[in-house]
């Protein structure tokens, strides 16, 4: 089988955790080289980890010709110039969430994909999750009725994170609502299957005089079908620990820990009658390695010459929201 050569640029904790057994796991994909900012560092790591190549810069690293792909894991503030790198050198790009800082560097990004005719996908991976493909199905059957509100939190203590850039507003571009939310928000609007935030407000509590990101937020939405939806997020919650519920009008469907990996977890569908809960169902799923999946998807569409289920559209959209969050929260 061929397979796809990546290269990861931004070869952290998480990169080194999360991203590198991930392209290894998938059958149509491998690892030929990682970027670090230090050439010592990153020579200890391609080392360790038995990878070929290794390079100090992502213009050093998009140059080889023994790499056809790059999965960027860097900073926030670093996808747009490593995206644009990556696009005139001709690579496939699969980035990080957020997929930049502000909407205008996300529009420049995928504009030079499309003009370099190279794939571009953000890395929503909770989109191949079965579990979240199942509160998809439920909500569009209409076993829940019409949805009228969807609520989702995701919250963990940020200090103890590696990413110590995380807190700083120029490098990570907002707070936990960049970091996590997105993944609620996005998973929110895959659920709907709408493709339109109509209305945006939100509350943060950022430090202006610090230059540090807000440590908690409230985003609340209107989708263009009428559904309501609130996002809260922070970074100050002594445990991890992510949720998501959408009622409707004839019941509810919920999962806590909808965002994990490797897991074994559940949702509960409750249904009412006459005013009362009626019935309440659990559903069990064993949640793979998504990363795997995302890899292994993106991958396809570069050996099929397909369009990733990841849209740009979907990419955007989700990039302007957090734009008109940040932007509210300072008026």
């Amino acid at each position: 089988m061929k397979k796809i050569r990546y290269g990861i640029i931004g070869f952290g904790a998480f990169a080194e955790r999360s991203i590198l057994p991930a392209i290894r796991a998938a059958e149509n994909s491998e690892i030929v080289a990682i970027q670090k900012r230090s050439m010592d560092m990153a020579k200890w790591k391609a080392a360790e980890h038995s990878i070929p190549m290794y390079f100090d810069s992502a213009e050093a690293l998009v140059a080889s010709n023994e790499v056809d792909a790059v999965f960027i894991v860097s900073a926030n503030s670093q996808h747009h110039t490593e995206t644009l790198a990556a696009a005139k050198a001709g690579k496939h790009v699969l980035v990080e969430k957020p997929m930049a800082v502000s909407l205008q560097q996300a529009r420049e990004m995928t504009d030079a994909c499309r003009s370099s005719g190279v794939k571009f996908m953000t890395g929503h991976m909770l989109r191949f999750s079965p579990l979240n493909k199942r509160l998809k199905e439920i909500v569009q059957s209409g076993m829940i009725g019409t949805v009228s509100y969807a609520r989702s939190h995701f919250v963990y203590d940020a200090t103890r994170s590696n990413r110590k850039w995380v807190l700083d507003k120029e490098t990570a571009g907002g707070g936990p609502l960049f970091d996590i939310g997105i993944h609620s928000l996005d998973t929110i609007r895959f659920v709907l299957n709408d493709d339109q935030a109509v209305s945006v407000k939100s509350l943060m509590n950022p430090d202006h005089s610090t230059g540090k990101v807000e440590m908690t937020s409230v985003l609340s939405l209107q989708f263009s079908k009428g559904t309501l939806a609130t996002i809260y997020t922070s970074y100050e919650t002594p445990y991890r620990e992510s949720f998501i519920e959408f009622i409707g009008t004839t019941g509810s469907i919920s999962a806590y820990q909808f965002t994990p990996s490797n897991t074994e977890t559940f949702i509960e569908i409750k249904r009412g009658k006459n005013g009362l809960v009626d019935s309440v169902e659990k559903e069990t799923f064993h949640v793979p390695n998504l990363y795997t999946l995302e890899v292994e998807h993106f991958s396809d569409c570069i050996l099929n010459d397909t369009e990733p289920s990841i849209t740009v559209k979907d990419s955007l959209h989700n990039q302007e929201i957090l734009e008109k969050a940040v932007f509210l929260s300072k008026i």
